[in-house]
């Protein structure tokens, strides 16, 4: 009995994943600047691909901690902070490029490193075609999350919660299909990554969110499959209800973006 939980903290065991994820990470950016310079893609694909295995194992270590109860309601309290925490982060990091992409077309300035400032022609794209296609897509991807959820907090609904992660799931591939068609079109009509400040800022800011998508639409999958194994209740769903947050800010963000970069933009 000495041994016996008193306290509602789960005190974790050494872990290798933290430096093996730090070291995945440093692999991976010194390969992707390694392939900016010319020498091949494979540094930062072994890094890639370490940072990937990172995230499988160190999860689903936690995903086995809560099936056995480690996941006290203190425990679930941190879960949650920790999920709040990384979102406000992803809204800074987009936040810089909604400044980047207004300030440069609003405030141009008259030199630039001691060189005359050209400032950048915006662009427009066609707002209500794909665009509006993929944010009433993207829209109708959160009411199936939000459906999902009701279904398991209320209820405990298995079947609903199966069907509504499905058809969530759904939306995303068709949202990043034709997110891939719209780059395609572009690329077509002469668009490129480099020699524009608003190619640039057009690229990576829908093509950082594209990326978000693909990630929520995997998080999203390993819901759907944990909840066809029974996983989730109406008291214990962190992992759901973590996707669920990250999804709703993808949609969130997706709003701005359409309404600034594409509408504005015009």
């Amino acid at each position: 009995m000495s041994n016996a939980k008193n306290h509602d903290y789960h005190i974790l065991p050494p872990s290798i994943w933290p430096l093996f994820g730090a070291v995945s990470a440093f692999v991976m950016l010194f390969g992707a600047v390694l392939w900016m310079h010319g020498n091949g893609p494979w540094m930062g694909l072994i890094g890639f691909a370490g940072v990937l295995y990172t995230m499988y194992a160190w999860w689903s270590e936690v995903v086995a901690e809560s099936r056995v109860g480690d996941h006290t309601p203190v425990v679930r309290i941190g879960l949650r902070y920790g999920v709040i925490m990384f979102i406000m982060s992803e809204v800074m990091f987009f936040a810089a490029w909604f400044w980047s992409f207004f300030k440069h077309a609003m405030y141009p300035m008259e030199t630039y490193a001691g060189t005359a400032y050209i400032k950048p022609e915006i662009i427009p794209v066609d707002a209500w075609h794909l665009p509006l296609m993929n944010t009433l897509i993207l829209l109708l991807s959160g009411c199936a999350v939000t459906w999902a959820h009701h279904a398991l907090v209320h209820g405990n609904n298995r079947r609903d919660l199966i069907n509504g992660l499905a058809i969530a799931i759904a939306f995303g591939v068709a949202f990043t299909a034709l997110q891939i068609y719209e780059y395609a079109h572009l690329v077509a009509e002469g668009w490129s990554f480099s020699g524009e400040i608003f190619f640039a800022n057009f690229y990576m800011a829908t093509g950082f969110h594209g990326f978000h998508v693909l990630i929520g639409t995997i998080f999203l999958t390993v819901c759907l499959i944990r909840a066809i194994k029974g996983d989730f209740t109406p008291d214990r769903h962190v992992g759901f209800e973590a996707a669920a947050w990250y999804w709703h800010f993808v949609d969130v963000v997706w709003l701005f973006l359409f309404a600034a970069v594409y509408v504005w933009g015009q």
